[in-house]
């Protein structure tokens, strides 16, 4: 029986830019959650006893600001050497040979893949040969898998790419290829990275992406981990364990505030679905994008006095404990309890004033031209942070705060209107 553990972008000390613009926000712990997540898979290697590590790509953010990067890495790599792990690794678009400028020695048990042609290595005392072959450049546009060699007669092999496979959203193509390329190759298992969310591609042959150690920012949200995988004396892969490894959480926080009329039973809501989802994160810090949805009465109230209910949110949520939940953004998608057609026949004025506010919301259906020349000609970590902050959802945040103010002061204006 053989055990090894897949794991891939971890992206170490990434820079988590703009946490300053949040108020509260826990930065170190959250700057530190990289190292924590690599620490933890490095533990878990020991714990669970394997024969090899591979690292599908991405072992860094980028070129390192200074040694302790990679003097980091160099000491985790040292612990599996003084338990006799070996390590694999393939450079991705975020440590390509042409970005990472400055060098360490690597202790013995770690094998880099070559950037310039595919390689295979034999792992010593283990009928296994893995196949690999690292980024040269950040961008690499060509199919990979094409030189990648076919199986080794009477030996596991085990595929080690970084690539978005045929396209995955918010991630740029790299290394493109199809199931079918990895499939001709006869491998057991191809362990893929770039792609952070997990993903089990095809069990025939196993096909995975590991997704990334630990989740950076509110669009990696959900369990972040890596692959403990055990292949049988047949050389067939008899299972994949998926298996945590983040220290931090991101989770998106949908709380449905239909037919709710009072204030203390809406902050209920908030408060038992903040609870829940710090007991289903066991022990880490949960970063929690709040969204409140449904039809209320509180809507208008929502938009009118928002700074309030957002203190209401964070009194809350420092009821759950010390680092247990911090709140990285709210949104608010609600509906008001009256018909605002109903309201609109009601009188020529505001009629006109309904009109005009849907009017303007329309208009927000599209990026201005210039935001849109400039996105494309950024790379996909910096456009996704900027389409982010111009999309629909947030460039309405405003206007939607205004139409419910003034929604709500037509719908009571003169008594009830629903």
């Amino acid at each position: 029986m053989i055990r090894f553990i897949h794991a891939a972008d971890p992206h170490l000390d990434s820079p988590l830019q703009g946490l300053e613009a949040h108020e509260g926000a826990p930065v170190e712990l959250l700057r530190g959650a990289t190292r924590r997540a690599f620490e933890n898979l490095v533990q878990l290697s020991i714990d669970e006893g394997i024969d090899f590590l591979v690292i599908a790509g991405d072992l860094y953010d980028g070129d390192w600001r200074d040694y302790s990067t990679g003097l980091f890495f160099r000491g985790q790599m040292v612990r599996l050497m003084d338990k006799g792990i070996p390590v694999y690794l393939i450079a991705g678009n975020h440590d390509a040979a042409s970005v990472i400028s400055k060098k360490l020695s690597l202790p013995d048990n770690v094998h880099v893949f070559s950037t310039r042609t595919t390689e295979s290595k034999e792992v010593a005392r283990h009928p296994v040969v893995i196949h690999g072959r690292g980024f040269p450049n950040r961008a690499v546009p060509e199919n990979l898998a094409k030189d990648y060699p076919s199986a080794v007669p009477g030996k596991f092999n085990l595929g080690l790419l970084h690539t978005s496979l045929t396209g995955r959203p918010g991630h740029d193509t790299y290394a493109p290829c199809s199931v079918a390329d990895l499939r001709e190759k006869g491998y057991g298992y191809w362990a893929l990275g770039h792609i952070h969310q997990p993903e089990v591609i095809s069990q025939d042959p196993w096909i995975v992406f590991a997704g990334n150690c630990q989740g950076r920012h509110a669009r990696e949200a959900g369990p972040r981990g890596c692959q403990l995988v055990t292949v049988n004396d047949s050389l067939a892969v008899e299972r994949a364990d998926w298996r945590p490894l983040d220290v931090v959480r991101w989770q998106e926080l949908k709380v449905d505030w239909t037919g709710i009329e009072t204030e203390a039973e809406a902050l209920r809501r908030v408060s038992e679905a903040m609870k829940n989802t710090v007991t289903a994160a066991e022990g880490r810090l949960v970063a929690v994008r709040i969204s409140i949805t449904g039809t209320t009465r509180l809507h208008g109230s929502l938009h009118r006095d928002n700074q309030r209910w957002r203190a209401e949110f964070q009194a809350h949520a420092q009821e759950q404990g010390a680092e247990s939940l911090w709140i990285e953004r709210i949104k608010i998608t609600t509906n008001p309890v009256y018909d605002i057609a109903q309201l609109a026949g009601r009188d020529a004025l505001t009629k006109i004033v309904v009109e005009n506010l849907n009017e303007a919301h329309e208009t927000l259906a599209t990026l201005p031209s210039e935001i849109e020349e400039m996105l494309g000609v950024l790379p996909s970590e910096l456009r996704s942070e900027i389409e982010a902050d111009w999309s629909e959802d947030q460039r309405s945040t405003v206007l939607q705060e205004v139409r419910a103010i003034i929604l709500e002061a037509l719908g009571t204006k003169g008594g009830n209107a629903s």
